[in-house]
């Protein structure tokens, strides 16, 4: 497994991809691209757009959030690359799924991050069993200031457990900064 992460907007789909390109063309095989977004207004909406547009035509996409790691399971025969974008889009939309129309300061985040954690564990474990190369993009959001609101201190919180579980697991794990790829592990 290989781990990509970096600040917004740093290159770490683009990085994603071209691994991905490398790794297929040299397989004789396709890609899986796992989109984890959701459209949820018009912004988003285009930047959805863009990705797909940057995306190889003949690359296979599953768009979804949930039980990701079944779907690794169920592709890994046929695609010998997997990409997941993005594990911190992912846990936005499970933990927003989860909390439904609650205050947000109102929110168990324990109980939500227990929630989450059988998700997390069976992608890693999906991750370990499978045949396929898999390149997974998450966002570093380690290395800014903690926000004010407790929504986004615990989204930190959760994100950053995550992100050491997949760096620790992972083969290699590359940090982007301003579309500079260095690796740091593997």
């Amino acid at each position: 497994m290989i781990l990509i992460t970096g600040g917004a907007r740093s290159g770490k789909s683009r990085l994603a991809e071209k691994m991905a390109n490398e790794r297929a063309l040299s397989y004789g095989g396709n890609v899986l691209y796992i989109a984890t977004s959701l459209a949820t207004d018009e912004e988003m909406s285009q930047r959805i757009a863009i990705h797909q547009q940057t995306r190889p035509t003949h690359w296979r996409t599953h768009e979804g959030y949930r039980q990701l790691g079944n779907e690794i399971r169920q592709q890994s025969e046929y695609f010998p690359v997997i990409v997941l974008e993005c594990i911190t889009t992912m846990l936005t939309n499970l933990i927003f799924e989860r909390a439904g129309n609650q205050d947000p300061e109102m929110l168990d985040y324990d109980d939500i991050e227990r929630w989450l954690t059988p998700q997390v564990d069976d992608l890693l474990k999906a991750c370990s069993e499978s045949r396929s190369d898999i390149i997974i993009v998450t966002n570093e959001l380690g290395c800014g200031i903690v926000p004010e609101y407790t929504l986004a201190r615990r989204f930190l919180d959760i994100a950053g457990r995550v992100n050491q579980q997949l760096a620790q697991q992972a083969d290699e794990v590359h940090f982007v900064v301003s579309g500079i790829d260095m690796k740091i592990k593997g």
